[in-house]
């Protein structure tokens, strides 16, 4: 019996609308056949969110096919074909020696199935930055005759602006991180362990609303006193106490689309320092957002934010938000000064303002959002408040 298909997150059309961008953009680089081997990318153009980038895999873009075709580990083809909304064809499973083989590995079916196609030759396309130097000189070795090409953010900066059908997935993923941070609110007392919260509120997530759960956990933190300072660590095995400051950092996640959420608690009232700092960062995070429209630039908006703080007598060290879509950053677009890529409709961004000052404080709020015809939508529908318990 064939593996069947599950349902997809999105209709043909989609897959095939990203597949005719990315060829566009190899076709002004002159490239013949592309090897795409970022997870993320994988996803965008495929559909396929397992896990299996733990040893080599590859989607094989050519400009004289339709669809494109898929390696993995023999294992894992069962899954992609389950998920991808190619061909079950298309999709082509490696045998097991090679695996922790010394001298040959799912790379070289690739190669082999290159040379046996007629791909090997030309102007070959890789994501460079994805694979070890190592595999990259197999590649230049085992296809003399081809011209390697570095398409390091070809499908990156593709991905950048999202469709319609893409937004409505984050919209969906945010309603979920919405539920887990409010389950946070039920949960979060003193006496309770950390990490007996933690599944309180991962379960929540994975639950979703709407009859539509995540699909998938990411990026979740959850730092308490006395490690408020602490920015990715997941939980202790301490307890809740009074007067505890908790900062949790986590996403909902819909098919590989993630949409983040940061919120600071407190049990009991809050210091006077934590509501210094936590009516700054929401004035500079309202600053920030006024500044995004069409045409401006993502230093724009972290100039926004600056100076608003700075009017308050802070700063923020790190940058304050990043491209985010499928996986928690896109490597395209960072929201710090400097940074001259300009905002189109449909970017979405994590206007992260996580502000760790000293070894023993920080302070954490963020909103993911998407650039609009005319400003800022923000995903989450939660307050800008600090949670006092």
């Amino acid at each position: 019996m064939a593996m069947p298909k599950a349902p997809q997150a999105f209709p043909r059309t989609e897959y095939l609308r990203r597949l005719t961008a990315v060829k566009g953009e190899m076709e002004r680089s002159e490239i013949d056949v592309l090897m795409v081997t970022s997870p993320a990318n994988i996803t965008y153009l495929s559909g396929y969110t397992s896990k299996s980038a733990y040893v080599p895999q590859g989607l094989i873009v050519s400009l004289k096919q339709e669809e494109p075709t898929f390696f993995t580990r023999r294992m894992d083809a069962p899954a992609a074909m389950h998920q991808m909304f190619i061909d079950n064809n298309r999709v082509i499973g490696y045998p097991e020696d090679l695996i922790a083989n010394p001298d040959r590995d799912g790379f070289d079916t690739i190669i082999d199935f290159m040379h046996d196609n007629g791909l090997a030759g030309g102007r070959v396309g890789i994501e460079i930055k994805s694979i070890s130097a190592q595999t990259t000189e197999k590649f230049k070795v085992r296809m003399a005759n081809a011209m390697i090409i570095d398409f390091v953010n070809g499908v990156h900066q593709i991905r950048g602006i999202k469709s319609d059908l893409e937004i409505a997935l984050m919209r969906e993923a945010a309603a979920n991180a919405d539920a887990g941070m409010t389950r946070a609110k039920e949960v979060i007392r003193p006496g309770v362990k950390e990490a007996d919260a933690a599944a309180e509120i991962i379960a929540a997530l994975i639950r979703g609303v709407d009859e539509k759960p995540s699909t998938d956990v990411s990026g979740f933190f959850l730092c308490a006193s006395p490690r408020s300072a602490t920015a990715h660590i997941r939980w202790s095995e301490d307890f809740f106490r009074q007067g505890s400051q908790i900062n949790l950092e986590f996403g909902g996640v819909r098919h590989g689309y993630i949409s983040a959420l940061m919120r600071t608690f407190s049990i009991g009232k809050p210091s006077d320092r934590l509501r210094r700092v936590h009516d700054a960062e929401v004035a500079g995070l309202e600053a920030a957002l006024n500044a995004v429209k069409p045409g401006a630039i993502c230093g724009d908006v972290a100039a926004a934010f600056n100076a608003a703080m700075k009017k308050r007598g802070l700063e923020k060290e790190s940058r304050c938000g990043y491209a985010i879509g499928i996986d928690w950053t896109e490597p395209t677009a960072s929201l710090k000064e400097g940074d001259r890529t300009v905002l189109k409709p449909n970017m979405t961004f994590h206007l992260m303002l996580g502000n760790w000052i000293d070894e023993d404080f920080g302070y954490v709020i963020s909103e993911t959002f998407r650039v609009t015809e005319v400003g800022a939508e923000t995903f989450s529908k939660l307050p800008r408040i600090i949670f006092e318990i």
